[in-house]
């Protein structure tokens, strides 16, 4: 059931970005190239996944969330490209593949990341949309504040004002709520916005989500540790070897793994007090932690 879902929606996300990046007009063929090898490279679609199996969970039409879903992957995928970047966490490799300033060039790669993000705005604002005017305000502040200083750029700026040194738990767990957990409770909260939810079911899938984002990093730095570089598709153990405060350096192997089992536990609870189907999103959560990419 979670295989088939997530290979759908895997399938539909790739069709949506493929869409958007090949009706841009060509004025650049570098860079619209940098665009899609970063958009296009893979990966779990994780935010995507959210977008539509919220979304699908709550009968909101397909049509209506293509644009959320390709949105919030365009955020993601120009994260990881400026994430890549030598001034950041200068990494080579992304997914098994070159990352954007190796295949490309470092100019490339920021302006690629740059117009990535723009593109977000643009597909969520498009005058077309299936969405009432005042939804799609409520997208686009969601998606810029998830994406902002207050979100995903402010995490990564505690991340890298963090290396070298030994941070407490307070502050490594508000670091990767911002910087990973943003997007993803943002995918729910988008989904929501679309379906018009009510403040009973938006409270429950919020805490599914925090929690749900925040495994998801907890995992990750257990994997940095376990998992092979051909796994992970990037080199195994960077973490380390960049001296980064992760939940396994602060709690152990151990600990770490009992905090992430702790923090699905709480997503599953949440899941509890929706009136809806929602096997699939516990399905999901239980995935998050016992994937090996």
């Amino acid at each position: 059931m979670l295989a088939v879902a997530i290979e759908k929606y895997q399938a539909r996300i790739d069709e949506q970005l493929t869409e958007h990046l090949a009706g841009l007009p060509s004025i650049d063929a570098p860079l619209q190239a940098a665009m899609t090898h970063g958009a296009l490279l893979g990966g779990k679609r994780i935010r995507p996944f959210l977008v539509y199996s919220v979304g699908e969970m709550l009968n909101v039409d397909l049509a209506k969330l293509d644009p959320c879903a390709a949105a919030i992957e365009c955020i993601h995928a120009y994260s990881l490209i400026h994430d890549d970047l030598p001034a950041m966490d200068d990494d080579d490799l992304r997914r098994g593949q070159p990352t954007v300033h190796i295949a490309f060039d470092e100019a490339n790669a920021i302006l690629a990341g740059d117009a990535l993000q723009t593109l977000a705005f643009e597909i969520i604002s498009r005058q077309d949309l299936p969405l009432r005017p005042a939804q799609q305000l409520a997208l686009v502040r969601c998606l810029a504040k998830a994406s902002g200083f207050q979100g995903m750029c402010g995490g990564q700026a505690i991340d890298l004002n963090s290396t070298n040194r030994t941070i407490d738990l307070e502050t490594l767990t508000q670091l990767h709520t911002m910087k990973t957990g943003a997007l993803i409770r943002c995918a729910v909260e988008m989904a929501l916005i679309c379906a018009d939810a009510d403040d009973a079911t938006s409270a429950a899938l919020l805490d599914y989500a925090n929690a749900v984002g925040l495994a998801f990093q907890v995992h990750d730095d257990i994997l940095d540790i376990t998992a092979t570089t051909e796994e992970l598709g990037k080199p195994q153990g960077s973490d380390t070897e960049a001296n980064k405060s992760t939940y396994p350096k602060l709690l152990g192997l151990a600990g770490a793994q009992q905090c992430a089992d702790a923090l699905i536990q709480d997503a599953l609870s949440a899941l509890t007090k929706l009136p809806y189907n929602s096997q699939l999103l516990a399905n999901f959560a239980r995935y998050i932690i016992a994937r090996r990419t």
